[in-house]
């Protein structure tokens, strides 16, 4: 089949639309993308990109059309709304130049923000072909989030534009259970919105380091590692209470890899707690290094605040911590620590509870290795029964092909 993924988002920036696209190009599909021009997470374009410079290009096989947008920048509210509104109109552009193509469906990739399906749509409306709207990041609940908004105005603005999305997309998939109802509130059927989550990229998979990373820390320390944004999200205040009732067990010890917006408050509530000896922030690391790191680690941890549209989430890095065979702690509401549970692959709190947190931190660290090799191992079963990457690829065909037919 010839498939367009119109996604805001692609290679060389790091998302699973890319080896999606990779995969469905290896089992004998023609692919083709309608993306941005890429500016993601640093906020400016990368080298040897810019508005109007390499606006066709093939990555794998696969026919890569670039749309021109202003890039994200800071990430500023101003910012990332012309960068949004930006790729609409820059991609609706661009998209005269595949009219001429043969396509047979467009899939839709949503991590946010929710337009990017209004040029899928311009396409269906001209090409009459289906739209598969797979939905990662739910509006207007995330919107009124990010923004920390308390009024109503913005949903009462964006709710009529979301539901003009959902009515024309002949297919929407969800990456959490929990999105359902927000869709179906809407007026959408319920018939039309299935489950779909997200997988671990191959690369992730229990291995042997070749080498100590960590070499740095003590032996027969308890390592606790976070990968991912540092932002505000993450709820790092409460992690960094944790540390301080934690910090008279001195083999106690918090990795960080990553960066964000609040890497700078982080590392400044490290030294202002006196928590250096414990507490290693690490930086970035590209993605392949990253099964490496995990291997070293004694758990994995994620946390989210107390929100309402964090709690019906699933965070995309769970489903690696769970591929890698790793323990988890997870201080957070709702699906993400459900799943934790019911996988009985580590030990969970609700969010913004950083007491339970290093309560359990201290249950955990006091396991011998069989134990935690059994959470991990549980995790592992766990990820191959809900989350494997060919179960769910064969799926996603199976759906593109009814809905063709």
């Amino acid at each position: 089949m010839n498939i367009l993924i119109v996604s805001q988002y692609f290679y060389p920036e790091n998302f699973r639309i890319n080896d999606f696209a990779q995969e469905f190009q290896s089992r004998g599909h023609k692919v083709t993308i309608l993306t941005g021009t890429p500016n993601y997470p640093g906020g400016d374009y990368y080298e040897g990109y810019g508005a109007f410079k390499k606006n066709r290009e093939s990555y794998e096989g696969i026919e890569i059309f670039r749309s021109p947008l202003i890039p994200r920048g800071s990430g500023s509210s101003v910012r990332l709304a012309l960068n949004y509104i930006s790729f609409i109109f820059g991609s609706i552009f661009t998209s005269f130049f595949l009219l001429n193509k043969k396509f047979d469906i467009i899939f839709v990739f949503e991590p946010s923000p929710i337009t990017v399906c209004l040029p899928a749509i311009f396409i269906k409306k001209i090409k009459n072909i289906p739209i598969c709207f797979w939905v990662l990041d739910l509006w207007p609940e995330s919107v009124v989030s990010a923004g920390n908004l308390k009024t109503g105005i913005i949903p009462k603005i964006l709710n009529p534009l979301v539901k003009f999305i959902y009515t024309n997309s002949d297919k929407i998939l969800v990456s959490s259970r929990g999105f359902i109802n927000s869709i179906v509130e809407k007026g959408i059927n319920k018939n039309k919105v299935d489950f779909f989550p997200q997988w671990a990229e191959p690369i992730f998979k229990p291995v042997k380091p070749d080498k100590n990373n960590l070499d740095f820390i003590p032996q027969n320390s308890f390592k606790i590692m976070f990968a991912g944004n540092i932002g505000e999200a993450q709820d790092f205040p409460s992690i960094i209470e944790a540390a301080i009732i934690l910090k008279a067990k001195k083999n106690i010890h918090w990795v960080i890899l990553g960066g964000g917006r609040k890497e700078d408050w982080v590392k400044a509530e490290i030294k202002k707690n006196k928590l250096e000896n414990c507490f290693h922030i690490m930086g970035s690391y590209p993605l392949e290094k990253m099964p490496e790191f995990y291997a070293q680690a004694d758990c994995m941890l994620f946390s989210l605040k107390k929100e309402y549209i964090f709690s019906i989430t699933i965070p995309a890095k769970v489903q690696t911590y769970l591929a890698c065979a790793k323990p988890v702690l997870a201080m957070i509401d709702g699906e993400a620590s459900k799943m934790i549970d019911d996988a009985q692959a580590g030990l969970t709190c609700p969010s913004e509870r950083p007491e339970l947190l290093a309560s359990n931190i201290k249950e955990l660290s006091s396991l011998g290795q069989n134990e935690l090799n059994r959470m991990g191992q549980n995790a592992l079963d766990y990820y191959n029964k809900e989350f494997e990457r060919t179960m769910l690829m064969d799926r996603m065909e199976s759906i593109f092909n009814k809905m063709i037919d």
